[in-house]
């Protein structure tokens, strides 16, 4: 019994530092969507993204096997000319250079499924952004979700190194459900 209450301390103590964690992100873990990619290997690590909070859709079906394509122009602020390969896909887009809700527009009208914008700061492992509707009337219906910079930038380099035009990814995934499967995370990532 003493040793019962002796670890009380610690764990509110370390409640207390995840509670402030989470205010300081702005999410709550709840409030993040997971997503693996399957192949290249050197990137086979379990992701997570913040969807958007006041526009943008959800997703409806989940996708075992889905290309993520990265958006050509990289930052999504004007129609995107590889539309061939974006059709159906994921598409990966780069923050900066207009509003979240034009990238994500941007990426419907080519014909994609949902929209990852990665942070433009490669260093930022571990801060996600509250992507709210920049008061345009016209508003994506697509699922749009926040990456973190690091890591879109490491799917970048892995697909650039490869000379691949996509990753193949399932999303959205349950990491409740990984309990008998190992929890792959980046290791760049503060998790």
């Amino acid at each position: 019994m003493e040793k019962a209450f002796g670890k009380t301390p610690l764990l509110l103590c370390l409640w207390s530092i995840f509670m402030q964690f989470s205010r300081m992100s702005g999410l709550a873990i709840n409030e993040l969507l997971y997503f693996r990619v399957i192949s290249p290997e050197d990137i086979r690590y379990i992701f997570s993204a913040a969807p958007a909070k006041d526009f943008g859709g959800h997703f409806r079906s989940s996708y075992d096997e889905i290309f993520l394509v990265p958006a050509d122009p990289a930052d999504g602020c004007s129609a995107l000319t590889n539309g061939e390969i974006i059709q159906g896909q994921i598409i990966l887009v780069e923050r900066g250079g207009c509003s979240f809700v034009q990238k994500a527009r941007h990426a419907e009208e080519a014909g994609g499924k949902a929209v990852l914008i990665a942070d433009n700061a490669v260093d930022n492992d571990s801060q996600y952004l509250d992507m709210v509707t920049d008061g345009s009337t016209t508003r994506p219906s697509i699922p749009a979700l926040f990456l973190l910079g690091r890591d879109g930038m490491m799917i970048r380099r892995s697909l650039q190194r490869r000379a691949l035009p996509w990753a193949v990814i399932s999303i959205p995934v349950n990491v409740s459900s990984l309990a008998s499967f190992p929890l792959n995370q980046p290791p760049w990532t503060v998790w």
